[in-house]
């Protein structure tokens, strides 16, 4: 008795050929014919097509392929390929399994600053007739589809979708309207993918300011600061990281003064202080003479 060929999705070796990301895998093989045994996982459909046609499709178990006879080519197809010609059976298998794709790209906002977008979308076949639908009309290349392929469709309709409502969306309030953002993208996708029989599970939309400068500003205002704090503070941490000393006054708004000053003595903050009689310890004065302690040039404090 002839041994029947198995026809799986595992290599030689054992291993899986669909794991993340696979979505179909379309059985490289010429050697599927009458009797051969398809073997079919947990968490896949097969799709049995011969010329192009769907025979069957077929869920967990292992099954023997039983396809009608046609003659096709007489004694020419007996002579080269003993009554079977090659590639007439086509074996696709299709995940089940839950599988994440991702889109990114640019929107803009209505005051047409740049936003970056990350989607994270959630997909599975869950019938045989959504199996047969994403191999009648989704096309890959090779002998695998890939979430990445899908991805190449999807991206377009996500892009359409999170630019209808950014774009009358003031910057600051985008996030405030990422739950109507991410209902819009989950009703535009599934639309779209159920053509394809792809059922659309869960969806997650991050939105963030493409430019950091803008994304520290927003989140110096989240703060309460006003739009004049939040870049005093933004240029003061800038500055802080340069370890210039003047950064705590741009905090605060204050000018920088270099050095001790008559107006800094007998101000408010040292009432005792009188005027300067002279110049600073170490400082030269009017005659070029540098001052000295206890000196013309000495700071002594005003009589009461």
């Amino acid at each position: 008795m002839a041994m029947r060929s198995v026809i799986s999705t595992l290599n030689h070796d054992g291993t899986e050929v669909m794991g993340p990301g696979i979505l179909m895998y379309h059985y490289p093989g010429n050697d599927i014919v009458n009797g051969s045994l398809l073997t079919v996982e947990s968490n896949h459909f097969c799709v049995l097509k011969s010329r192009g046609a769907v025979l069957n499709v077929y869920e967990t178990g292992q099954y023997p392929v039983e396809t009608p006879q046609r003659p096709l080519l007489g004694n020419f197809q007996q002579a080269f390929y003993g009554g079977q010609s090659p590639w007439q059976y086509e074996a696709l298998f299709v995940s089940r399994a839950k599988s994440v794709a991702k889109a990114k790209g640019v929107a803009l906002s209505r005051e047409l600053a740049e936003l970056v977008y990350d989607v994270d979308y959630y997909v599975h076949i869950d019938t045989p007739q959504d199996a047969v639908k994403l191999v009648t009309h989704m096309p890959y290349a090779g002998h695998v589809l890939t979430t990445e392929a899908l991805n190449n469709y999807v991206g377009p309709v996500i892009e359409q979708a999170v630019n209808q409502l950014v774009q009358i969306t003031p910057l600051e309030q985008v996030n405030e309207k990422i739950h109507e953002i991410t209902e819009l993208v989950r009703g535009h996708v599934q639309d779209f993918l159920s053509a394809y029989g792809v059922m659309l599970n869960d969806v997650k939309v991050l939105i963030r300011p493409r430019d950091e400068r803008m994304r520290e500003l927003i989140s110096l205002r989240a703060f309460g600061l006003s739009e004049l704090d939040a870049v005093r503070y933004y240029v003061a941490m800038k500055m802080a990281e340069h370890g210039l000393l003047t950064a705590p006054n741009m905090a605060v708004g204050e000018p920088f003064n270099v050095g001790l000053t008559a107006a800094t003595l007998t101000g408010a903050a040292a009432p005792w202080a009188g005027p300067l009689p002279g110049p600073l310890p170490g400082m030269p004065s009017a005659d070029g003479v540098a001052g000295v302690p206890g000196g013309h040039g000495q700071v002594r404090p005003a009589s009461p």
